[in-house]
């Protein structure tokens, strides 16, 4: 039997699982938050000294927890930029985040190409502010001289890989973590290095991508440590999600990704095309508005949490009294509308009720989640089950809409540490050489049963609203 861990840093803290190699049980834990100064304002700062990754790190293994292991894992948090000089050292602190201070260096480049089709059949996907090839261009046009200085770059995972080997010669990553970059394609598996030099105005070393079972290199104590991904990677290999089978993140917005076998370029820039942690590809669709939507509803009717609303709604029946809400409370990205605000239709004297808004208000979230879904399929992509994630995946009235409105088989999963789990994963593979075959996540499955036919008419309630309020918007 063999001992591996995984660790996730994220954010805000580490978590570090140990398991067992052939089975994937948990055997121990560790966590540490990162000792971060909270912004201006509160909340996250969008510059990061990686040290404190470091830091958190050895306080989370602490007590011994990595005796007995035999290969690590690494996730870490996507788009987090690290600018390194020549010597190795970082230029600056690292760019994390959705930094919105890159908003207009993401016009600038998509310009700077020639139209967001020429960045979707280049690289996969259209510049974002999130993107470490949007960063780099921020950061030529706002620090030129810490831009000059530049001489390499790595994202979280990789800068993480890098520090446990000790800062060899050779720097790596993988597929995963490189195809959310903005300067490397899932589609051909190369970087576009003129894509650095347009963004950062000169040309910077790039670290290695290899393959998901290839180690990244061993510690001069002998531990084996595995290529490294991103969270959103880790988190869906440590699910166990194969093809056929989504993922729809209910965070304050939302996304939707899907395990396929091909990258997919999208001119309209809503299908985002990462690599997975197997050799596969993650196609993602995001929406800005899903939790949100129900907070914002809680509030207007005076009710303490979302549980309440989930409660009232389930005194409602499936399309609220034909009440329907278009919920683009921030605007949209799936469909894209960017100057969209919410809609609420059906308006009848008996469907002006408290519950039938609640309900309106879950629908609606689901049904725009259910639009990026088809964005997927409408490309070939396979779905026969959804995964469903986030707190609000919990409650009831979630849990009784999605299968209908979705169309397919629901699984929640018990909450866990699945980036962890996966990086824990990520290094069985690489350790022995197959890929490990652990039990899926302990999960409540919901199926859409008699009420299929239900859910579509509520998903037609929805859409014929749409199309009447936003003509065209997914032609």
């Amino acid at each position: 039997m063999g001992i591996v861990a995984g660790l996730d840093s994220s954010p805000d803290f580490t978590r570090i699982v140990v398991c067992d190699a052939d089975t994937g049980a948990v055997l121990k834990q560790g966590y540490a938050p990162h000792p971060l100064e909270s912004a201006e304002g509160g909340g996250r700062p969008a510059d990061v000294d990686p040290q404190a990754w470091l830091l958190s790190l050895g306080e989370a293994a602490g007590g011994g927890l990595l005796e007995g292991v035999q290969a690590i894992g690494v996730s870490a948090q996507q788009n987090a930029l690290v600018p390194l000089d020549s010597h190795g050292n970082t230029v600056r602190p690292a760019l994390v985040g959705n930094d919105r201070r890159a908003q207009v260096a993401a016009v600038d480049l998509i310009d700077a190409l020639g139209s967001r089709e020429a960045w979707a059949q280049a690289v996969g996907c259209v510049p974002q502010s999130a993107q470490p090839v949007t960063k780099l261009r921020w950061l030529a046009r706002t620090e030129p001289e810490a831009a000059r200085h530049v001489a390499a770059l790595m994202q979280a995972p990789d800068w993480l890989v890098w520090q446990l080997l000790g800062r060899p010669a050779r720097r790596t990553t993988d597929r995963g973590g490189a195809s959310g970059t903005g300067y490397w394609s899932a589609a051909t598996g190369s970087y576009r290095p003129d894509l650095v030099e347009l963004a950062l105005g000169h040309q910077a070393m790039l670290p290695e991508v290899i393959g998901p079972a290839e180690p990244a290199g061993t510690t001069p104590e002998g531990l084996l440590i595995s290529a490294g991904t991103g969270e959103t990677m880790a988190a869906a290999f440590g699910l166990g999600v194969r093809q056929g089978d989504a993922v729809v993140s209910l965070g304050a917005s939302g996304s939707v990704m899907a395990v396929h076998h091909e990258a997919l370029a999208d001119s309209y820039g809503m299908i985002t095309s990462l690599a997975d942690a197997t050799g596969l590809h993650l196609p993602v669709v995001h929406t800005l508005n899903a939790v949100r939507v129900l907070r914002g509803t809680a509030e207007m009717l005076g009710l303490a949490d979302l549980e309440e609303l989930s409660a009232l709604a389930m005194k409602s029946t499936p399309g609220a009294h034909g009440l329907v809400l278009l919920p683009y409370l921030e605007g949209e990205k799936t469909p894209n509308l960017p100057h969209a605000a919410g809609t609420l239709t059906g308006l009848r004297r008996e469907s002006m009720r408290p519950e039938h808004l609640a309900r309106a208000a879950f629908e609606g979230m689901l049904c725009g989640l259910g639009d990026a879904l088809d964005v997927l399929r409408a490309r070939g992509v396979e779905v026969r089950r959804v995964f469903l994630l986030g707190a609000a995946a919990e409650l009831p009235a979630v849990q009784a809409a999605a299968p209908m409105l979705f169309g397919t088989q629901v699984v929640v999963p018990q909450p866990a540490d699945y980036a962890a789990i996966g990086a824990a994963r990520q290094a069985a593979w690489a350790l022995t050489g197959q890929l490990p075959l652990w039990q899926g996540a302990a999960a409540q499955v919901f199926e859409a049963g008699d009420e299929l036919a239900v859910g579509q008419a509520v998903r037609q309630q929805y859409a014929t609203v749409r199309e009447q309020s936003h003509p065209g918007a997914f032609a």
